[in-house]
């Protein structure tokens, strides 16, 4: 038997939870108040799923639904990891068009995903478009059923330059206490967002930002390949990044706290946290990569593997590197941090890039399936930031500059092959239309 000291005031613990407070001096049996059984506490998290807690964390009372943006390669990729972890949140899937809409009921209602050979189909996700359907008859009540309600937890997977459109559409579901995480290539979007959609400190969301190096490519709208296992990284950005030294800034939300803690419990996505600062370094390294591998993808065509053992190649990379590692090692953002020399030097750039480039030698970059598809590139938020930052500090960057225009040029040549823009039009109905054109022979333009 065991006596407490009436000084101690706190409540018994038994199966785990906690029965009363006492405040006088009471005797209890050691096998019957001190013992509990773990799967009492299993059993007390499984009651937490009930109708009337099943889409809040009791802790924090954060609505526990994550919304993703973006239905591409991560955003399948993201969802269904997302859905397979235990306690899973209630995943909805943001869609932009009636079309997909329609391929998502054509797919059975499934996002699959493909890894070492094996296809797991998953169910479990709520969908919404993010435009109403104007033309249907019950239109009050899909606007409410689609935009009413507010958006605590959004992961944001669509292209960078898609980024400000998509979220233009559920802004007003959007508050101070939501919390966005933007995993996608290229640097400068938050900024774009800020001065677009949310220009007050106060009352904008919280931001969060990822990058991860798993591989992934689509076989249906709503099936993806995981070709290449990789990890992510995510981090929690300041709401207030100028606040002097010594000063704290603003307590993180529960959403963000809880977002976080979802995105890195979940096995496959093989997440880990850092800090703001180390965060901008990887992605800066991530940056450099891309700035290289993909706009020569697409200049020349070819899969990543084909950049290497190319003495020209090679020299056109190490021209782009000399730039790129001189604006970054110039960044304000960096000042007086340790290694920023040795880690962003040219040489140790260029040795990250050939190693990316050997490892994913077979694939095609994500760039150049786009522009083969004739969809806008990503360049702007890639190269183009590299030419923005160097315009900031009065450093002309010639080099990533042209590899900018020559990829927007590039991927607008593809677009018009694809739209077939130039038609072929009868003799008869060219002299309707331009009666002097009378005399002339017309044919098309790709004879």
């Amino acid at each position: 038997m065991i006596s407490r000291p009436s000084s101690w005031n706190y409540g018994e613990i038994k199966a785990g939870r906690v029965v009363r407070s006492i405040h006088s001096t009471r005797r209890l049996s050691n096998e019957e108040d001190w013992t509990w059984n773990p799967f009492d506490l299993l059993k007390q998290r499984n009651d937490s799923t009930d109708i009337g807690f099943r889409n809040h964390d009791l802790r924090t009372e954060v609505p526990r639904e994550v919304y993703i943006l973006g239905t591409g390669n991560i955003g399948k990729l993201i969802a269904h990891a997302l859905s397979g972890i235990p306690n899973p949140p209630l995943i909805t899937l943001l869609l932009h068009s009636e079309s997909s809409l329609r391929r998502w009921r054509q797919e059975g209602h499934a996002i699959k995903l493909i890894s070492n050979g094996f296809e797991e189909a998953r169910t479990s996700y709520r969908v919404e478009l993010t435009i109403p359907r104007r033309s249907s008859e019950n239109y009050e009540k899909e606007e409410e059923l689609f935009h009413s309600n507010m958006i605590h937890n959004l992961i944001v997977t669509t292209k960078a330059v898609s980024t400000v459109a998509a979220l233009t559409s559920i802004k007003h579901r959007l508050s101070r206490e939501s919390t966005i995480c933007f995993l996608q290539n290229g640097m400068g979007i938050v900024d774009e967002v800020n001065e677009k959609l949310f220009r007050d400190v106060e009352t904008r969301p919280n931001y969060m930002l990822g990058i991860t190096s798993h591989g992934v490519y689509s076989e249906k709208f709503f099936t993806a390949v995981h070709a290449g296992f990789g990890t992510t990284s995510v981090g929690l950005l300041s709401r207030y990044p100028l606040l002097p030294k010594g000063q704290n800034h603003a307590t993180r939300s529960n959403s963000s706290r809880y977002l976080l803690r979802t995105i890195t419990r979940t096995p496959l996505l093989v997440a880990v946290a850092y800090s703001q600062t180390d965060l901008l370094q990887l992605q800066l390294e991530k940056l450099a990569i891309n700035a290289i591998i993909n706009p020569l993808s697409v200049i020349f065509g070819c899969r990543n593997g084909d950049l290497l053992f190319n003495f020209a190649i090679s020299r056109v990379m190490r021209l782009l590197l000399f730039e790129i590692s001189l604006i970054i090692r110039g960044l304000p953002e960096l000042k007086g941090l340790p290694n920023v020399e040795s880690r962003f030097s040219t040489k140790r750039l260029q040795t990250l890039v050939y190693a990316v480039a050997r490892d994913t030698s077979e694939n095609l970059s994500s760039m150049l399936q786009d522009a083969r598809k004739g969809k806008e590139t990503e360049i702007d938020y890639i190269n183009g930031y590299i030419v923005k930052r160097g315009e900031e500090m009065g450093i002309k960057c010639a080099m990533n500059y042209m590899v900018q225009q020559m990829v927007k040029g590039k991927q607008h040549m593809l677009s018009m092959q694809i739209d077939d823009y130039i038609p072929v039009v009868k003799e008869q109905v060219l002299q309707q239309v331009h009666p002097e054109a009378k005399d002339t022979t017309v044919k098309s333009w790709q004879e």
